[in-house]
């Protein structure tokens, strides 16, 4: 199971944030972790493993269909004891991808876009030059990151961010693989969805987002933040940047560092563990977008992990260890690292860190994997 979840939360990917880590004025008491919740004990070593290598706190909510649970470890509040909540706000980061996805596939139930058109046909002009040609470049491949456009590690530094500014930075990157031939995760693939949204809706991504998904779904809690607007309201999860020397800790406050301009349609959303958990439950219950393109999302990009799983249309899937396939995404920006993850039968997890644990991340992303299947498979 370990290669298998290595395999997903690479294909998964997550928004990376360029930070630097500094120390802080003043250091955590060291998280107790937590005793086991009734029958919820492989979920809570789970989440202390995970919680050990990420942020001060984490939390994870989970269930099926006839309820639901909670459990914690550390704090959302360094120096204090405040458990992360799920009714927390925090900074879902990729996750967004999802929402833009989900807005892409109404677009073409209503005939206004077509899953096999070149970009070119939308947004003449802007995919163009430096080895690239939007006629080649199809919205699938941007959906599915088989555009062959690499990511984007850094933007130059400015107030706020378009997603025409951001697309034009990502693409001085030349092509990494031809249309179609591979598998590369990008944030610019889907700030070009944005752009394709805003043109086709003439309305901002943030807008259109609200109101097809966020509004209809009731995500109270949700919500796409206009540029230069730092804040979170709350109650909300603060973000933290970490500095570790031998057994000492040491937190620095990043919740408003973050520009949420500088992803976009990428990365912006800032959500809780609860609306989070009712997008992705809508969506694949087949209340968000028609089922045939539910089905061309879960058409699945296959990383090994055998059928029915990979990189869908914005939409991840990964075996359980206990059967079964749960589907979802993860997200990670300056100061918080997340996952949620449902299945056709209504279990759900989602999970989250308080802290984006840029220098152990590959062990932070198994640890969160590891959380949603002992809480999804404990469900069962």
């Amino acid at each position: 199971m370990n290669l298998r979840r290595r395999r997903l939360a690479a294909v998964v990917g997550a928004v990376f944030a360029a930070v630097l880590v500094l120390p802080s004025t003043a250091q955590a008491r060291p998280a107790q972790a937590q005793p086991a919740a009734d029958g919820h004990a492989a979920t809570q070593a789970a989440l202390n493993a995970f919680q050990a290598v990420t942020g001060p706190g984490a939390g994870v909510y989970a269930g099926d269909s006839t309820g639901s649970w909670n459990l914690t470890v550390g704090t959302g509040l360094v120096g204090a004891n405040r458990p992360v909540q799920p009714t927390d706000h925090f900074r879902a980061g990729s996750q967004t991808k999802t929402f833009t996805a989900a807005v892409v596939m109404q677009l073409i139930d209503e005939g206004k876009v077509s899953l096999t058109a070149p970009i070119e046909r939308y947004l003449p002009g802007v995919v163009d030059g430096n080895g690239y040609d939007g006629n080649t470049i199809t919205v699938r491949h941007l959906l599915q990151h088989t555009s062959g456009i690499p990511d984007s590690p850094s933007v130059r530094p400015q107030p706020t961010y378009t997603h025409a500014e951001l697309v034009r930075q990502g693409l001085e990157r030349p092509p990494v693989a031809a249309p179609g031939s591979k598998l590369v995760y990008s944030n610019v693939n889907y700030q070009i969805l944005g752009m394709l949204i805003e043109k086709v809706t003439k309305a901002q991504v943030g807008e259109a987002i609200t109101t097809r998904i966020i509004g209809p779904l009731g995500l109270n809690h949700t919500f796409y933040p206009v540029p230069g607007i730092r804040t979170l309201p709350d109650p909300y999860v603060r973000g933290y940047r970490v500095l570790r020397i031998g057994p000492a800790v040491f937190w620095t406050d990043a919740t408003s560092d973050f520009e949420p301009s500088q992803y976009g349609s990428a990365g912006a959303i800032v959500s809780t563990e609860q609306d989070l958990t009712t997008f992705y439950q809508a969506l694949v219950g087949g209340k968000v977008v028609s089922q045939a393109s539910l089905a061309e999302m879960k058409t699945f990009w296959d990383q090994g992990q055998g059928p029915g799983t990979g990189y869908g249309l914005g939409l991840a899937a990964g075996p359980l260890p206990c059967g079964g396939v749960a589907m979802g995404h993860n997200g990670i920006v300056n100061g918080y690292m997340s996952l949620t993850m449902v299945t056709a039968d209504g279990r759900h997890a989602s999970v989250m860190s308080n802290s984006a644990a840029f220098l152990t991340q590959t062990a932070s992303i198994m640890k969160m994997y590891k959380v949603a299947e002992a809480a999804l498979c404990e469900t069962s």
